[in-house]
């Protein structure tokens, strides 16, 4: 008796992780389509390098890299979000409840909304409004690499056997890489895509690139 009773408790039902690779196929998806179709069978290096009076169709562009970039983020942080709060997880529709990854997706798309939609309306109290159609378009290649950054992160983290409560450490310190590299990214881009003056710039990146993240990590883990 006590052995079956130890039998059992070292049983470990095995996680269906079908889903994660289902949508990260819908995001190759997406960018093969976009390469193809959108950016006229572009190769990744011209992508990458082409300049922004020579490029086509960069709102599109810029519209399918950010939804690849917040689907792949939410299936990676999803995993650590401690609950869904009571009052998101009792809100129905047609019967469904929100999981943990809807609550992550809706959260990173409402971040990235929030943040492009004042990142317009400063361009344009600034009256700098021609070059916010520049700062979409360097930042299209950025997010790009990122993304693909976290197809990777995701295959390793739900298909190859790694401790993923020591890989939330390095998450965090990826992410906090990230975040520097894009601050200086935006800062010294050869495309000058932050306003001149020092003051806009610093009033930039503490109103909409510091401040939406210490949101987004109030509503994802507090």
């Amino acid at each position: 008796m006590p052995r079956s009773q130890n039998f059992t408790n070292h049983i470990r039902i095995p996680e269906n992780n079908d889903w994660v690779i289902f949508i990260l196929l819908g995001c190759i998806f997406l960018y093969v389509f976009m390469m193809n179709i959108i950016e006229r069978e572009a190769n990744l290096k011209d992508f990458l390098l082409q300049k922004y009076f020579d490029a086509s169709n960069n709102l599109p562009s810029w519209i399918i890299t950010s939804c690849v970039t917040a689907l792949t983020l939410a299936v990676l942080v999803s995993q650590y979000i401690p609950i869904v709060p009571k009052h998101i997880a009792d809100l129905q529709i047609a019967g469904y409840r929100l999981n943990k990854f809807g609550y992550c997706l809706i959260v990173v798309i409402f971040f990235y909304a929030i943040k492009s939609t004042l990142g317009f309306l400063f361009y344009q109290s600034i009256g700098d409004g021609k070059k916010w159609s520049i700062f979409y378009f360097t930042s299209t290649k950025f997010y790009f690499i990122l993304s693909f950054l976290l197809i990777i992160l995701n295959v390793t983290h739900y298909y190859f056997p790694i401790d993923r409560n020591k890989a939330f450490f390095y998450y965090l310190c990826f992410f906090a890489f990230v975040f520097i590299f894009k601050i200086f990214f935006y800062l010294f881009h050869k495309n000058n895509i932050l306003p001149k003056k020092w003051y806009y710039k610093f009033l930039y990146i503490c109103t909409l690139q510091i401040a939406p993240l210490l949101l987004v990590w109030k509503l994802l883990f507090f």
